[in-house]
């Protein structure tokens, strides 16, 4: 299986409070916290990222 490929997000903070997501898995969206890259990910399906990151933009 390919590994995950993770970048940091654009939304991550410059203090070290960032998000990482790889998006090369085909049918997944990976995200894990850049502090911990030995820790938990969530596993997602490219719709519900989009959709997550779609409510995000509608957060004030």
């Amino acid at each position: 299986m390919t590994e995950f490929r993770y970048r940091k997000s654009s939304y991550s903070e410059p203090n070290g409070e960032c998000v990482e997501v790889a998006r090369n898995i085909p049918h997944a969206v990976a995200v894990r916290d850049s502090k911990h890259p030995g820790g938990p990910v969530v596993v997602l399906a490219p719709a519900a990222w989009d959709t997550f990151r779609a409510e995000l933009r509608r957060q004030p």
